[in-house]
């Protein structure tokens, strides 16, 4: 017989949590309505205590764990799961230690340690890091806080699913991100002891995708979801998985890097890659809302990589027609740069970056080459940049 997770356990992990966990809110997306025709809201969990969704099974845990506690506990976690349990061992006022692999985000390492929690890095994985969390707690008599396969942490997820019939009486469909499972499985429990016929949809990435039965990645999974790139399935959450979640979903890293700039742009909400799949697959239509009553999507944390916007920024742009890149043959004479740097500003293009490039290219010798890259209005107005420049009898390439 699997493990259940009762109305009663869930409403305790409430309780448990109520003096740290938010309330976070639910909002209308325009943006996602228009496109897909349905009642499209979002659930921000990104505006969590820690940036996501973990705090809630954090403070549950430990809660549970009473005096056992009190010695201290510990985590192999570089993300998510690390903040959260060291925010909630602060909480408690009890030890912490992390611990996280070789070359783990910075920013992530130093919101644990400002938690108050000690960071060991080691090994070259998360399985190592886990393994060493494992082996800290047996030899200091100290709790191991697993981030997801205990029926106590998926509780605290469920949480979430109990705000949701709280704000959203019209509720019909539930899109949310899925990795370990503990999340998607405690808000499917939650939501369906309320009304069974309300409809929920595990997201996972084509990166990493084992509850959609593909074949999990040997060596390390390169995402923008890596909050939810779990190899192997939880022997606690994959029944659960089995037993409450109606369908299971697979996107890509382009929808991925879409949700998340579309979250951005027009909702105004910073969320991480794991944190936007449910966004993802409305826009890569692997998901339709509900044709009656509302949809509702989880953004189940916000911790953003900040190297990976620029990037993000960057493809937008130019899928949306907004970047032009020209490769320009000028003369290698003073004022040469500044007659076509003239024309750009004639035409409001905004240079956003200039090279030189003399090697490996057919040049006169007083020529040089210049590659441009500008920032256009869309691609009627690119256009109209590229004829200026021809027209002012300038060898152009793209």
């Amino acid at each position: 017989m699997g493990i259940e997770i009762t109305g009663e356990a869930i409403a305790t992990a409430r309780e448990n949590g109520k003096s740290v966990v938010k309330h976070t809110p639910v909002t209308p997306s325009a943006a996602l309505s228009d496109r897909t025709g349905g009642s499209v809201v979002l659930k921000a969990e990104n505006m969590q205590r820690t940036g996501s969704f973990k705090i809630r099974g954090a403070m549950n845990k430990l809660a549970s764990l009473g005096e056992l506690a009190k010695s201290g506990v510990t985590a192999g976690s570089a993300g998510n799961h690390a903040q959260a349990l060291a925010f909630a061992a602060r909480t408690y006022g009890i030890p912490c230690e992390i611990f996280v692999p070789r070359n783990a985000p910075i920013a992530k390492m130093a919101a644990c340690r400002a938690y108050g929690a000690t960071v060991v890095e080691g090994g070259d994985s998360l399985d190592d890091a886990v393994a060493s969390a494992k082996a800290r707690a047996a030899e200091k008599g100290m709790q191991f806080c697993h981030p997801y396969d205990d029926p106590v942490v998926v509780a605290g997820q469920a949480t979430l699913g109990l705000e949701l019939i709280a704000d959203i009486p019209d509720l019909r469909r539930v899109i949310i991100p899925l990795g370990g499972g503990g999340l998607a499985s405690g808000v499917a429990i939650a939501v369906k002891q309320h009304d069974p016929s309300i409809h929920v949809i595990g997201v996972q990435v084509e990166a990493c995708a084992p509850y959609a039965n593909e074949q999990p990645p040997t060596g390390p999974v390169i995402t923008l979801a890596d909050g939810i790139a779990v190899k192997r399935p939880g022997d606690i959450t994959r029944p659960l998985v089995e037993k409450w979640i109606d369908d299971i979903v697979v996107v890509d890293e382009d929808a991925v890097a879409d949700a998340m700039v579309l979250l951005m742009e027009r909702s105004k909400l910073y969320v991480e890659g794991a944190g936007a799949v449910g966004v993802s697959a409305l826009l890569s239509e692997r998901a339709a809302p509900a044709r009656t009553g509302t949809t509702c999507v989880v953004l189940s944390g916000g911790n953003v990589d900040l190297g990976v916007v620029p990037g993000l920024i960057r493809r937008h742009e130019t899928q949306a027609g907004r970047r032009l890149i020209l490769f320009v043959k000028v003369s290698d004479r003073p004022g040469g740069l500044a007659r076509l740097l003239s024309i750009f500003a004639d035409q409001g293009a905004s240079v956003i970056d200039i090279e030189h490039v003399r090697e490996g290219v057919d040049l006169h010798v007083r020529e040089t080459g210049v590659t441009a890259v500008l920032e256009v209005r869309g691609p009627e107005h690119a256009e109209s940049v590229i004829d200026a420049v021809r027209n002012a009898g300038y060898d152009v390439g793209q």
